[in-house]
């Protein structure tokens, strides 16, 4: 009689003979080094470029720190229920403050921390929007009053701006803040349901402050949208005050890990000083409204975060390209029929044009963000520090000119960035085929959190119209023979000076790539404002138009911010240590491996403006494009290596530096997975789910 199976003890560790298995050759660590051994650069004078030598140092001191701090422990990253990631992000978050304190971090270590964590902690909004709300926006009253207890964490805020019916027109939020001059107080109401506060982070359950968007009313006349500080929840018992309804609104898309809540108020009374008021203020003898002195100031402060965006799209793609590079130089697959006679084995998926079509791009669009990101933070810093807007010295038409351009590049490159990095992060995963689909690749993560970018901080499309409405607006200055010094206004000027001459411009020049992009983008501003100025037609009408005239534009700054980049790298004096010669001319490549790859993936524009001919586009497309393809292929590697993303951060089995990548995977799988340490009754007639609830009770642990 068959006894059946012989039963085995429950365990999780793998037998003898499975421990002895060795991937099959090559092994990813021997490709690895072939790949960085063919290779010139040299990445850590690269990364040096890329993000300074002091923040490498920091970078190299606060992973230090974190990774061998057992609360930032990762290796349960990706198992547990959303209640078990918030309470995870939520002791991260305290221990970050612990260690700030501990080995006095400033701003600049402080922020190297949160990114290399990799996730949002529960504290996220109030380190990045309630704190800088109150600096950007109190007055120094009020930052004695808040600020110093915020940044003490004694008080924990957040900043509630968009509502369950609102997010992007900001002028129609629903919540008032009514001014009662018989006790100088502001009244603050949710009148509907879709006055609801909606998506703001760390309001759900970790906050207990605010600083809430309403409605200023005074004597029955709205003055628009104000920021006041509200207290939501009790400061010993967590609960929630009088009149205020507040809590989770449920699981995402991603960013499982943070709070995001709803709130509501009913006569909700707060003081007078509560009113953030560095710009405009009520004022209590009168109870008249003081409009600020220079409104110009604000909009600075609100373009701050769209410009960090840039800079930060870089360094999201660039986690995906690590891991996707460096796994598509291990992986191996098939064999090329019309490959050299004597390869052994199977072809490095890395090889396959097909894939580097895919990549490499990205590499090179993921350096261009990273220098515009750099270059829009100093124009933002310069902006506002260096007088040129609401100081004394400067005309008012000035001021505005130099807002509306700031206000312009912010709007268009937040969008075009984060558009870009969300969708090369998705790119990124399908190249590492089935096993990108892992949460152990690494990247889902990333990009499950990141594609919110695409929304927060205004929706990329109702940007992208902004700044087309800024661009009519200078062509129709150079129409009228008062063209602004802003980027735009000279490239507008210089297109409507020579339009209607022959020009012809050659790919083999990169300047001439630059203007290539410039004069597409001039002739599509032109072509807009012809079709705005047509009777009966709509601006709604216009959108797509718009849309496109804004990324042309965007594509123009990007391609314009690495070109001068490379040009000021080249004309400066020797610096110690150097990238050589062969080194930054693989820069170049990179340069206009991106020019190429957006010219051929808008060809019409480029032709129908007479930028380009037939021929040139042909060129581009078949020629250039492929050969500077197998130009960089050589040096994939050390480029991601540049981007000095450790494996603590990465978290990937994938995007491992030593190339170990199917026996982590195995571990991971194996080993770490807590639904191997569970034995379930799979009969359907048995009520059991799982036999060992002892077991089953651990993973609350785990």
């Amino acid at each position: 009689m068959n006894a059946g199976p012989m039963k085995r003890p429950h365990t999780t560790l793998p037998p003898s003979w499975v421990t002895k298995l060795q991937p099959s050759k090559p092994h990813g660590p021997d490709l690895l080094s072939s790949e960085r051994q063919n290779s010139v650069i040299d990445p850590n004078i690269l990364a040096n470029l890329l993000h300074t030598k002091e923040a490498v140092e920091i970078q190299r001191r606060v992973l230090e720190v974190l990774q061998n701090d057992e609360v930032f422990d990762k290796t349960g990253n990706y198992f547990g229920s959303r209640l078990e990631q918030f309470k995870t992000s939520l002791s991260r978050g305290k221990r970050l403050h612990q260690l700030q304190q501990a080995y006095h971090w400033n701003e600049q270590e402080f922020a190297c921390a949160l990114e290399l964590i990799g996730d949002s902690t529960a504290y996220a909004i109030h380190w990045k929007g309630f704190l800088s709300g109150i600096r950007e926006q109190g007055t120094p009253e009020q930052q004695e009053l808040f600020l110093r207890r915020a940044e003490k964490m004694e008080i924990i805020g957040c900043f509630c701006q968009t509502e369950l019916g609102h997010g992007s027109n900001v002028r129609k939020l629903e919540t008032t803040a009514t001014w009662d001059p018989s006790d100088q107080t502001f009244i603050l109401h949710s009148p509907h349901l879709t006055a609801s506060k909606w998506w703001a982070g760390t309001l759900g359950r970790t906050a207990n402050y605010a600083i809430i968007m309403a409605q200023l009313i005074i004597a029955g006349k709205e003055y628009g949208p104000h920021p006041f500080v509200c207290q939501i929840r009790d400061l010993v018992t967590h609960e929630p005050l009088g009149g205020i309804y507040v809590g989770d609104i449920g699981p995402k898309f991603g960013y499982n890990m943070v709070d995001n809540g709803f709130l509501l108020l009913n006569q909700v009374k707060i003081p007078h000083v509560n009113m953030l008021a560095r710009f405009s203020r009520v004022d209590p003898k009168t109870n008249t409204y003081i409009p600020p002195e220079s409104p110009a100031r604000i909009y600075v402060t609100l373009t701050k975060i769209r410009c960090a965006l840039v800079l930060e799209s870089a360094r999201n793609m660039a986690r995906g390209l690590t891991i996707a590079i460096r796994y598509s130089a291990v992986r191996c697959q098939f064999q090329d029929p019309a490959g050299n006679p004597a390869q052994i084995g199977e072809t490095q998926v890395l090889d396959y044009t097909m894939v580097q079509y895919r990549l490499l791009p990205l590499l090179a669009e993921s350096l261009a963000l990273n220098f515009t990101g750099q270059a829009t933070i100093a124009f933002h810093g310069e902006t506002k520090d260096t007088g040129k807007v609401g100081q004394p010295g400067n005309s008012a038409d000035s001021r505005k000119e130099v807002l509306a351009e700031l206000h312009a590049t912010s709007c268009g490159l937040k969008a075009y960035a984060t558009s870009a990095a969300a969708q090369g992060l998705e790119l990124c995963r399908r190249a590492c085929g089935g096993h990108g689909y892992s949460s152990f690749s690494g990247i889902g993560n990333v990009f499950k959190d990141y594609v919110a970018s695409q929304t927060y901080e205004g929706d990329n499309f109702v940007l992208g119209q902004q700044t087309a409405n800024y661009l009519l607006k200078q062509a129709q200055m150079v129409a009228q023979g008062t063209p602004s010094e802003s980027i735009a206004g000279k490239n507008l000027s210089r297109y409507a000076a020579v339009k209607n001459e022959p020009i012809r411009f050659s790919l083999d020049s990169d300047g001439d790539l630059v203007a290539v992009f410039g004069w597409r983008a001039a002739y599509l501003t032109f072509k807009t404002l012809q079709q705005s100025l047509i009777p009966g037609k709509t601006r709604n009408q216009l959108q797509v138009a718009m849309w496109k005239l804004c990324t042309a534009h965007c594509q123009f700054l990007v391609i314009r911010g690495f070109y001068e980049r490379l040009a000021v790298l080249a004309s400066t004096p020797t610096p110690e240590p150097q990238l050589g010669p062969e080194a930054r001319e693989v820069l170049w490549k990179l340069f206009r491996l991106y020019a190429v790859f957006l010219i051929q993936s808008e060809p019409y524009d480029f032709f129908a403006s007479k930028a380009l001919q037939v021929e040139q586009l042909e060129h581009a497309n078949t020629v250039m494009f492929m050969q500077l393809l197998a130009d960089i292929r050589p040096h994939a590697v050390k480029l991601v290596d540049a981007w000095n993303l450790p494996d603590w951060l990465l978290d990937s089995s994938l995007g491992r530096y030593d190339g170990r990548v199917y026996e982590d995977l195995f571990q991971r799988a194996t080993q770490s997975n807590p639904l191997n340490r569970i034995s379930v009754d799979p009969r359907p007639y048995s009520s059991t789910i799982i036999k060992d609830e002892s077991v089953s009770g651990a993973r609350s642990n785990l």
